[in-house]
């Protein structure tokens, strides 16, 4: 008998994630403070709840997929959350992407009811949300994680356990410096290939086979040539992911120069009113420095 399945936070990533678990004939319970996303997934065959504690009272297994920690500490241990109507035994996988600390304590919280906690955020944005083949990098106990790993394999691809709780956030960072740091590069290669005067849409065709290429390229360089900005990624979220970065590589004492530069760069979009743009983006502060824009050739 399929696990009943409660889904909290339906939005850019939540949303498609929520139908990929539909879509494998799981029965699915969802809730979010936007009653319009809401109404969508009850039209795809969800069942609508009002709280995150109706969502419990109706599932085996509950799934957070927030902006920040502390919406995920709300949803899960606030007024009418998740912990008010949780059951001995049931699974809370907060597939976020909050801080390792704020994924221990949780998990310290929850095994004390006997609710089980795994931290499970996931990287391949929008488009990999909705075709279902997310990386999904797992931090919590490793009998629980096969318990639940045919949930997640509804909507992700690479499924890994990486370790204990927190482990899984902590990964997440480290593929976050990767990501940004790597379109930060694209965005500083294209802006100087632009000033050059080469046709950077021939440049990038040169060099995609190379050493250069990578996922990031193939899926920003096109959306930075096209001018296309809507977020998969948005500003913001990376902004508090980076910040999750420093904080924590302070605490253990770690220099991360690149991280700390590029977190300042994301400061300086969201000062100039692009908090809600894709990360690549990031580009247009290059530009703006070199009073240049990064386009397609007309043909």
């Amino acid at each position: 008998m399929k696990k009943r399945i409660g889904f909290i936070g339906l939005g850019i990533m939540g949303m498609p994630m929520a139908k990929n678990l539909l879509k494998h004939k799981y029965k699915v319970t969802v809730f979010d403070i936007n009653q319009q996303v809401v109404d969508k997934l009850a039209d795809a065959g969800a069942n609508c709840a009002s709280s995150s504690k109706e969502v419990a009272k109706n599932s085996d297994v509950v799934i957070t997929m927030l902006p920040k920690g502390e919406h995920v500490r709300q949803a899960v241990f606030g007024e009418h959350g998740v912990m008010e109507g949780a059951s001995v035994g049931m699974v809370v996988i907060d597939m976020s992407s909050i801080s390792p600390v704020d994924s221990k304590e949780m998990a310290e919280r929850t095994t004390k009811k006997g609710v089980h906690f795994l931290d499970a955020p996931v990287s391949g944005g929008e488009p990999k949300a909705i075709d279902g083949t997310l990386s999904i990098m797992v931090g919590g106990n490793a009998t629980v994680f096969e318990e639940v790993k045919d949930v997640l394999s509804a909507m992700g691809r690479d499924i890994v356990r990486v370790g204990d709780s927190g482990c899984g956030t902590t990964a997440k960072l480290a593929n976050q410096i990767i990501v940004n740091l790597n379109i930060a590069a694209v965005s500083e290669a294209l802006v100087l290939a632009t000033k050059a005067g080469i046709d950077v849409e021939k440049m990038y065709e040169a060099i995609r086979g190379g050493l250069a290429g990578s996922t990031v390229m193939d899926e920003k360089i096109p959306m930075i040539l096209k001018r296309n900005f809507k977020a998969g990624g948005r500003v913001d979220i990376n902004l508090k992911d980076l910040t999750n970065v420093m904080n924590t590589a302070h605490q253990l004492d770690v220099p991360l120069a690149l991280s700390s530069h590029l977190l300042e760069i994301f400061h300086a979009l969201k000062a100039d009113g692009k908090e809600a743009l894709d990360h690549s983006s990031i580009v247009q502060h290059y530009e703006k420095l070199a009073n240049v824009e990064v386009k397609r050739e007309e043909k």
